[in-house]
């Protein structure tokens, strides 16, 4: 183990490597209609080939989405996009139904009105 020579907690990971995966969340108004609906999906994990099938599009169709999305948000990997899909879900799925939203805390709530 090494010690640190400040003495101090180490400084936060983001400051350290001087990205912020939040900054993508920012940029959502930017993507399509489907480039949010494959982000969407992206922050499940799923590889291009399962995209695809899910989506009923060709994989190479995929691969360019997601390239736009890496693009559009900011970010310089697929892993970092996918990682602003975890971060933003409630602002990109429209389904009210949605466990996450409800166990989030951060964003939508489902109405209990009828």
């Amino acid at each position: 183990m090494t010690k640190r020579s400040d003495g101090g907690i180490a400084p936060c990971p983001y400051l350290r490597t001087g990205h912020d995966p939040g900054f993508g969340v920012w940029r959502l108004e930017s993507l399509t209609d489907r480039e949010r609906e494959v982000l969407l999906l992206l922050g499940t994990g799923l590889g291009n080939r399962e995209l695809a099938r899910r989506l009923g599009i060709a994989e190479r169709t995929v691969k360019a989405h997601i390239a736009n999305i890496v693009e559009k948000t900011g970010q310089e990997t697929r892993t970092q996009a996918a990682i602003v899909s975890a971060l933003a879900h409630d602002a990109l799925c429209s389904d009210d139904s949605c466990t996450r939203h409800l166990a989030g805390g951060s964003g939508r709530r489902r109405s209990n009105a009828a």
